[in-house]
């Protein structure tokens, strides 16, 4: 027995290869450095579905169909909350859209959860939702609408960089949760809330924002090494550090510290970063040797995500964003299999004939 499952092959997948032994993650075929520099949102989604559906798309009109399902989706937006649990508006809006296992529902799921993560950001600050603009891609309006004004085209290719980055990643916790859901056919927005009640857990997608608060807690490169030797002292996990399948650097993490890079004003942050990063990984090197804890996707998406005006509330809502792609192509794979996911357990209870004694 495996209670983790770390050990257990539980499907055959077409959609990407995690391989943690030597730091590389290919989808579809790109190697995911490659894939961040070259592909928007709408290119992944495509890229993803080609072989789901049948009655794909160009690439060109699927975005075109994307920003009119963001319109409509603005139209079904759920009632104005002050909440800040942007995860839970998002729930609540992807929970009321159709459950069917078409295309036009992969498309309404990809293009609302934009809209819907954009709403919960402007309605916690106490501001109204802003229209979408079906002209713009993806990425520009989804800034356009939390920020207020049209990005540069290079602030898009950015958050293209990171929504492209995270679209999929093996079986994870979130993608199992999707395909045990889809294997039921319980339909894709199912197995889409499926995998978002698993990605709000903090031990999967909730570790962006506290990398911020980390650091703005350490404040200043003199403090670096005293607050790293304490809360290493006190067995406080160093957030951004450490992944369950990588044993070398996550290549996701250089392909968002280059992303981050990029934009205009962030030479300090980045520096800042980078020389808590330096400290973290000796410390951490020194104190477990035989441990391999590298830098992972979620120390420079916090810098990346924190650039672009995105508040870290909304982190793990723009992350399902992105994943949302992945879910979705996952959920189809899952469909074509035929069979429910059924494993087998072993039973330690008490025996009848002992409870009877």
């Amino acid at each position: 027995m495996d209670s983790g499952l770390e050990n257990v092959v539980a499907a055959e997948t077409a959609l990407s290869d995690v391989k943690g032994d030597i730091g590389e993650l290919i989808i579809k075929g790109w190697y995911v450095e490659k894939l961040a520099t070259s592909l928007a949102f709408e290119d992944v989604a495509h890229l993803l579905w080609a072989t789901a559906f049948e009655d794909m798309p160009s690439t060109q009109d699927l975005g075109a169909q994307i920003g009119a399902a963001r319109v409509e989706a603005f139209k079904r937006l759920p009632a104005a909350t002050t909440n800040s649990d942007i995860i839970q508006y998002l729930r609540r809006g992807w929970a009321n859209e159709r459950d069917d296992e078409t295309l036009g529902t992969a498309i309404t799921l990809a293009a609302s959860g934009l809209v819907y993560t954009a709403a919960a950001v402007r309605f916690a600050s106490g501001q109204a939702p802003i229209t979408p603009d079906p002209r713009l891609s993806s990425s520009a309006d989804f800034l356009r609408m939390i920020t207020g004004t049209a990005p540069q085209a290079h602030t898009a290719r950015a958050l293209d960089a990171y929504l492209v980055t995270v679209c999929d990643h093996g079986l994870n916790a979130s993608t199992f949760a999707a395909r045990v859901v889809s294997s039921t056919r319980a339909g894709l927005t199912s197995a889409v809330l499926g995998g978002l009640s698993a990605l709000k857990g903090p031990l999967h997608g909730g570790a962006p924002g506290p990398v911020l608060d980390m650091l703005d807690d350490i404040g200043d490169e003199a403090n670096a090494e005293a607050w790293i030797d304490q809360a290493l002292a006190k067995g406080e996990r160093l957030m951004g550090f450490g992944h369950r399948v990588y044993r070398a650097r996550d290549p996701r993490a250089d392909a968002l510290k280059s992303a981050a890079s990029r934009l205009p004003g962030t030479a300090g942050r980045i520096a800042f970063s980078e020389h808590i990063e330096r400290e973290v990984l000796g410390k951490l090197r020194s104190k477990y040797p035989n441990r391999a804890l590298e830098t992972n996707v979620e120390f420079y998406t916090a810098i990346l995500l924190e650039a672009l005006g995105i508040p870290r509330e909304a982190f793990t809502a723009t992350f399902a964003c992105g994943r949302v792609l992945g879910w979705i192509a996952h959920a189809r794979e899952q469909i074509s299999e035929g069979r429910i996911v059924r494993p087998k357990s072993v039973y330690r209870g008490p025996m009848p004939e002992l409870m009877e004694a």
